[in-house]
């Protein structure tokens, strides 16, 4: 007898695919890599940029509509913060002149005076440009550029001949500069005769330390190297009428108050004044 015919079963398997797992991930990594990589360069862009290059970046990005107060110190804003009153020179200045009656030209004052000194900063920044472009222009001194310091301060800009460890801009105990020391004074001088300043000299030393031999008195030294700054810029040109005083500071001024034996308390400080605007005869009544 024959065996019936079994029919052939076939069994195919369909496997599944796998869920897709997405790509968010992915894209919040890309975002933080760019995130850090806009970090780091911002952090350089800052080590890089000198305190002149910050300040006018601030001047530029400041909101003109609010206004600074010492809030807020140690935030973000590094002790300025944003009055809630808003700005304080959206009042027009007649107001105050219709409420009072008079005007005895206060106001007119204190907004040329703003005006006044809006300009002497500008002008002080173009005064720190040209002096270190004089400079530059002198390769021969490039080994003195750490011995060079040329900052703004709230009376003008200072120019300050500063002694370094291993590099000194006077003999010690000598009132007599070193020629490195002259070719410095004479490359600026020119620049100095075109600036409508006036000049301040002074100069600085630093303490000896105890149970150590002072070269030369203080007093004397100081003042003497100061006289002798002055002398070789009156040598290059310079009028006596652009000098304000010459002076000598000892031992009591000191960079480092904390270390007053370190070697940049020894310096000479040209300060380019800012004008003096004259007080209106009524201000004080």
């Amino acid at each position: 007898m024959d065996k019936p015919i079994q029919p052939i079963i076939i069994k195919k398997v369909k496997k599944a695919a796998h869920a897709h797992h997405g790509g968010a991930w992915k894209i919040a990594y890309a975002d933080f890599v760019t995130a850090m990589m806009a970090f780091f360069l911002l952090m350089w862009l800052i080590s890089m940029t000198t305190q002149e290059q910050k300040n006018g970046l601030a001047e530029y990005f400041a909101p003109g509509a609010t206004s600074p107060t010492t809030s807020g110190a140690g935030g973000v804003l590094m002790g300025t913060a944003l009055d809630k009153s808003g700005n304080k020179s959206a009042v027009p200045r007649d107001a105050a002149t219709e409420a009072t009656g008079q005007d005895d030209g206060r106001s007119n004052w204190w907004g040329n005076a703003r005006d006044r000194a809006a300009a002497s900063e500008q002008a002080n920044h173009s005064a720190i440009a040209s002096i270190r472009q004089a400079l530059q222009n002198m390769p021969d001194i490039a080994e003195l550029s750490r011995n060079i310091v040329i900052e703004p301060t709230k009376e003008g800009v200072d120019v300050s001949l500063v002694d370094q460890d291993g590099r000194s801009m006077f003999p010690e105990g000598s009132v007599d500069p070193y020629e490195r020391t002259r070719r410095v004074l004479e490359a600026i001088a020119p620049t100095l005769r075109r600036l409508p300043n006036r000049l301040r000299v002074t100069g600085h030393t630093s303490a000896s330390r105890p149970g150590s031999m002072r070269a030369g008195e203080p007093w004397s030294l100081t003042t003497g190297r100061a006289l002798a700054v002055r002398d070789i810029l009156s040598g290059a040109g310079l009028p006596s009428d652009n000098f304000f005083s010459v002076v000598g500071r000892a031992d009591t001024e000191p960079v480092f108050p904390d270390n007053p034996y370190l070697s940049p308390n020894r310096r000479v400080t040209i300060t380019l004044l800012n004008a003096e605007p004259a007080l209106p005869p009524n201000l004080l009544r």
